[in-house]
């Protein structure tokens, strides 16, 4: 491939990720929506956990990303996407649904907008 067409679908690949809001670590069959979550909050968690897609908006949701599946901000030592160290990393974060982080429930506990000193290597 020349040149010219790896630059041309360089270029292609990031617009297209930054029209579609780009990638984001799946979620994992360990989350939860806590019972007094609100019903379009239990739904958009279902949704997302069924086909892993964040449309729309997002939040930053620390505390919920398997070992090496953060989006991104894995604490001291780490660079960024795929660096958590650890399961439920207090200090890494993942995109959730707009408005579900602060109902998400882990096996370690809540989910976080905030880090979490919990579970940090």
């Amino acid at each position: 491939m020349s040149l010219s067409k790896n630059i041309a679908t360089a270029l292609l690949t990031g617009a297209t990720l930054a029209a579609t809001g780009g990638i984001s670590a799946k979620p994992n069959d360990q989350l939860t929506a806590v019972d007094s979550a609100p019903d379009n909050v239990k739904e958009s968690v279902a949704s997302w956990k069924a086909g892993g897609r964040l449309p729309g908006r997002k939040d930053k949701c620390y505390g919920v990303a398997l070992a090496g599946e953060n989006d991104c901000q894995a604490g001291p030592g780490t660079s960024c996407e795929g660096t958590s160290t650890v399961d439920f990393q207090g200090n890494a974060w993942t995109y959730a649904p707009k408005g579900s982080c602060e109902f998400i429930q882990t096996p370690h506990g809540m989910a976080s907008l905030k880090p979490l000193d919990t579970n940090n290597p």
